[in-house]
């Protein structure tokens, strides 16, 4: 049964937890800007009409009525701002470049930390989904056809897997595999397929009693390559890691999001006329294609009102989206095109770079570049954005992706 409260409940949570990370994102800016003497007059979450605001020092902080985003307004970001003549030495554009850098990377800075903080509390807290190292199912017979594929029915030309022959029961837990202990069942399966035909010592622990059982593993062939094969079907549980090693593997997890950010953004162009295509044509949208926050929201959503879905697991698939959604953004924010803050830290490198070849010529500083010349290119790059925006927007609101069929 589906309950359409908890889907509502799913998108609020996405609402509340993308505006967070908005104000995670400008708080960086702001944070790092007081601390470099800059002058900050607003932080807003959101934009349009004020909402609700109050003054602390020289900044107002407060809400707009479209929940869209966010802005941390920093005094002198263009040369041509006019500033009150005893505040223009604390001007965005004086400040050396380093400092500019650091400003302008901070928001991608915090919403990496995000993502990391959200992966260690999703593996030390809360906890995945994991195959265990308890058995569930002991498959009867392995075929003797020449693939080697198991078997469920047992036939006249069928034959015992060798975990059915060598006595191994469900709910019997695999301790240890020649001798070799392990929390983790991926390293057992490389011991098991490096081990066709080749006789292996399981130890294992039933009823309180540890016992050791010869096995030799089946042949089976899988993508060309013969691999070892004992016919279990283990039992999946939820596993959490201690503190100490949750942080180590939400650093190998951050290093595969990461890498998987930048590798989607650089083949982004190609999937586009696929979008196009599944928006207006009869194509089934593709999971692994692009999807705009609408669509995310959505599959937060089907997640949270999804009834094969424990309540942990469906926390567990929330959070993974957002810290995935946390770090993508942070990369893209990095790109070096205006108006993102890319765009802005390639204008200070430049800055830098013209300052030190005058410096090394001995020549006077040049004038900081004026951001207001690139408008145009500032301009064709938003309307880009505008036009793939609202692409996936009609495209998640008439052909949305559907992860639970």
């Amino acid at each position: 049964m589906n309950f359409p409260g908890l889907g509502i409940l799913g998108v609020l949570a996405f609402v509340v937890a993308l505006l967070f990370s908005v104000m995670v994102h400008e708080a960086g800016h702001y944070l790092t800007a007081k601390k470099f003497h800059m002058r900050v007059t607003e932080f807003f979450l959101g934009f349009g009409t004020r909402l609700w605001s109050f003054q602390r020092g020289e900044t107002e902080f407060g809400i707009k009525a479209i929940p869209a985003g966010g802005y941390c307004r920093i005094s002198g970001m263009s040369v041509n701002e006019e500033l009150p003549e005893s505040e223009k030495h604390r001007a965005f554009y004086l400040a050396s470049v380093p400092k500019r850098l650091i400003v302008l990377g901070a928001g991608s800075f915090l919403h990496f930390v995000l993502g990391f903080l959200i992966l260690v509390i999703l593996l030390a807290g809360v906890g995945v989904t994991a195959v265990t190292k308890t058995i569930g199912e002991v498959v009867p017979c392995v075929s003797n056809s020449a693939s080697g594929v198991s078997d469920s029915e047992c036939t006249s030309t069928s034959i015992p897997s060798p975990a059915k022959a060598s006595g191994l029961l469900a709910g019997d837990e695999i301790i240890a595999i020649n001798g070799e202990e392990s929390d983790n069942w991926v390293d057992y399966i490389k011991i098991i397929r490096e081990s066709a035909r080749k006789e292996i010592t399981v130890t294992i622990e039933r009823n309180g009693e540890r016992l050791l059982i010869p096995i030799t593993p089946a042949s089976r062939m899988l993508d060309g390559k013969e691999i070892g094969y004992l016919g279990i079907i283990n039992k999946l549980g939820n596993k959490k890691e201690n503190p100490i090693k949750a942080v180590s593997s939400s650093v190998r997890i951050m290093g595969d999001l990461l890498q998987n950010s930048v590798t989607s953004l650089f083949a982004l162009p190609t999937k586009i006329p696929a979008l196009v295509r599944q928006t207006f044509g009869n194509e089934e949208r593709d999971p692994q294609g692009l999807v705009g926050v609408v669509g995310v929201a959505r599959v937060s959503a089907q997640t949270a009102s999804e009834p094969s879905l424990e309540s942990r697991e469906k926390v567990a698939t929330f959070l993974i989206i957002i810290a995935s959604l946390n770090i993508f953004v942070g990369v893209f924010n990095l790109l070096p095109l205006l108006p993102l803050d890319g765009g802005h830290m390639a204008v200070a490198i430049v800055d830098g770079v013209r300052r030190f070849n005058a410096k090394r010529r001995k020549l006077s500083p040049p004038p900081a570049i004026d951001v207001e010349k690139l408008l145009p290119l500032t301009l064709a790059v938003f309307a880009l954005l505008a036009v793939l925006s609202l692409l996936l927007l009609t495209a998640d609101i008439f052909n949305p992706i559907n992860i639970y069929q």
